[in-house]
């Protein structure tokens, strides 16, 4: 049983909470919904990392290579690799499949596979084994991989600077992008 010193320290810690639940004070008024805000964002977190089953549900775009499919400071929602298939651009367009309206899958990876860089989100447009030209007329593919690509960029990743001359190895995909939120991205960017 309790003693009576732990009962009213209880009571008193009970009835600061009921004062901080009810108070009409602004500040107050306001700590409350930005706690509650936390609150939704960690709750949101956590489902989203259990449902996608990956640590980094979430990303925040920086870059305008995927404008005007996915813009500067959207927040896109990642899916773990190994729970998926990703589709390219080219059996999306026999297929008909589309992700974020184009033709195919887009994915997020490590540039060569370095994971101290900031992750490269683009679009899968092919797979090529190794020895494959990496494009028409191209050089011969040093491993298998996926070749990328910005939607607003002109050339494919492997011919840039973004991975040169390296295909897409699956060992450096994140995952698959699933859905985007406009907008939201940029408090993070801010931040960092």
């Amino acid at each position: 049983m309790n003693s009576p010193d732990q009962q009213t320290s209880l009571k008193k810690i009970m009835n600061v909470i009921q004062q901080f639940r009810t108070s009409d004070n602004f500040w107050i008024g306001l700590t409350r919904d930005l706690l509650f805000i936390g609150g939704m964002i960690l709750l949101i977190m956590l489902v989203s990392q259990i449902t996608l089953g990956t640590p980094r549900p979430a990303v925040a775009v920086e870059s305008g290579s995927m404008v005007p499919n996915i813009g500067i400071g959207d927040v896109v929602l990642i899916q773990d690799f190994d729970r998926t298939e990703i589709i390219s651009y080219t059996q999306g367009s026999v297929s008909g499949y589309k992700s974020f309206d184009e033709y195919g899958d887009v994915i997020l990876y490590y540039k060569l596979g370095n994971t101290t860089c900031t992750p490269i989100i683009h679009r899968a447009m092919y797979w090529v084994d190794e020895g494959e030209p990496m494009w028409n007329g191209g050089p011969a593919a040093p491993h298998a991989g996926y070749i990328t690509k910005g939607d607003h960029n002109q050339p494919i990743d492997q011919a840039s600077s973004t991975s040169r001359l390296q295909p897409v190895r699956e060992e450096w995909i994140i995952g698959v992008a699933r859905w985007h939120i406009p907008w939201v991205g940029y408090l993070s960017l801010a931040v960092h």
